[in-house]
């Protein structure tokens, strides 16, 4: 299970920086990454004190030990918004980005360990809050936050979106304490270690991952793989029976490989037959099991969905990391990836295409199964945000009246997967 891993040690990859790790010849931890000045090293040693402050306040605070301290009245009040802000997170306006700036940078950290304990699995499954601190700690470390998409906000923002479909109700009533677990989980590790590119490129350099998983869901097994050794490294589940700890493994795997785009047709075909057929029956098992990863395939791309202030964020930084692994390609006399070349797509043809051949038929389906004023609020918010993108995009527009063109072009899988490597391909 934990085979790349093993590979990491053996081909000499720093193991103190799990996330950190170049691939082939192109060192992926700059790949995204700015110029910076001289000062900017102290800078960055001093935003990590912050964080750090605020990790020992928020530790205190939970204790209920009181805190003296003047040096930390700034402190308060960012975590006193933040904790605001956490009052509203079921929310589907729920701003990630303020709330990431709020808690400097920890929002994946902040808002998973809040949500368990909120939902009161701490408690039921008897979790070691240290423990559990340190894992949260560990998988925001492993993100890496060089992409300008696929980072530890992104992330925290899947989860947020999980949370909202977990409190819908035929999910509220049904879902039992462990289903909730595992979705929560799911959600915070979807996309661990992401490289910032997609599968695609990963094989046509012949990277080594591409090869140990076969070329089939490369990043999504790396990213279960890669949670996997996070829980037994901080030992989270190691009070629980042992068949108890891999069934734990086994379905988090089985969630995180649904996030595979390639297979979306598949997913969703199945999502239709269930429903058409009105045989889905939240009492048995595998059937809440396939609700959960349908409701993890949306949270997913759930981006086109938001409001637009939140959605458009989303969109000029996917299509940024799509176009940055363009420009690696051109620099390695590569076959630029679909959507990945800069000058032939834009922002707003990017996102037509995503919304219109992957957004619209899930969350199509979604609504049917949860015909609920959330699902009618992100259907009303992708119709506004796709008819924003398309006064940016005539042309795209007209061509999408056609039925004709555009559809047959976009509609093509090595599109499909390349639109959403900012979601699902993780």
């Amino acid at each position: 299970m934990l085979g790349d891993v093993r590979v990491r040690s053996q081909v000499g990859f720093e193991p103190e920086r799990r996330g950190s790790h170049p691939y082939l010849g192109v060192d992926f931890r700059t790949l995204h990454s700015r110029a910076e000045s001289a000062g900017s090293i102290p800078a960055r040693r001093i935003r990590r004190l912050f964080s750090f402050q605020r990790h020992l306040l928020s530790s205190r605070l939970l204790r209920g030990a009181p805190h003296l301290n003047p040096l930390h009245i700034l402190d308060e009040d960012y975590c006193g918004q933040a904790k605001c802000m956490l009052e509203k997170v079921g929310s589907w306006n729920f701003d990630i980005f303020l709330f990431d700036r709020l808690t400097n940078g920890n929002s994946l950290v902040f808002l998973t360990f809040h949500l368990l304990s909120q939902y009161g699995l701490i408690e039921l499954f008897q979790l070691d809050m240290v423990k559990v601190r340190r894992f949260l700690v560990l998988v925001q470390e492993d993100y890496h936050n060089q992409n300008p998409y696929h980072n530890a906000v992104h992330a925290a923002d899947v989860t947020q979106a999980m949370h909202c479909y977990l409190r819908e109700p035929k999910l509220a009533q049904s879902l039992t304490s462990f289903d909730i677990l595992l979705g929560l989980l799911a959600a915070a590790t979807h996309d661990l270690d992401h490289p910032g590119v997609n599968q695609p490129f990963l094989i046509k350099t012949n990277h080594y991952l591409a090869a140990l998983y076969r070329n089939t869901s490369v990043l999504e097994n790396h990213h279960w793989r890669s949670a996997v050794g996070l829980l037994r490294e901080t030992e989270l589940f190691s009070h629980l029976p042992a068949e108890d700890s891999l069934s734990i493994e086994r379905q988090l795997g089985s969630l995180i490989l649904a996030t595979d785009i390639s297979r979306q047709n598949e997913y969703l075909s199945r999502f239709r037959t269930h429903l058409d057929e009105n045989d889905l029956n939240l009492g048995n098992a595998s059937h809440r099991h396939f609700v959960l990863q349908m409701a993890l395939k949306c949270a997913d791309i759930c981006n086109p969905c938001r409001p637009w202030e939140l959605s458009k964020q989303w969109s000029e930084k996917v299509t940024e990391e799509f176009f940055h692994q363009g420009d690696i390609e051109k620099k390695l006399k590569l076959e630029i990836s679909p959507l990945c070349d800069s000058e032939a797509n834009t922002i707003a043809s990017v996102q037509i295409g995503f919304m219109t051949y992957v957004v619209e038929p899930l969350f199509a389906e979604w609504a049917r199964f949860s015909d609920t004023r959330l699902s009618q609020t992100m259907l009303g918010h992708l119709g506004l945000n796709k008819a924003s993108w398309s006064t940016m995009e005539p042309e795209a527009s007209g061509s999408s009246e056609d039925g004709e063109s555009d559809p047959a072009r976009s509609s093509e899988e090595p599109s499909s997967r390349a639109l959403t490597q900012g979601s699902p391909e993780s």
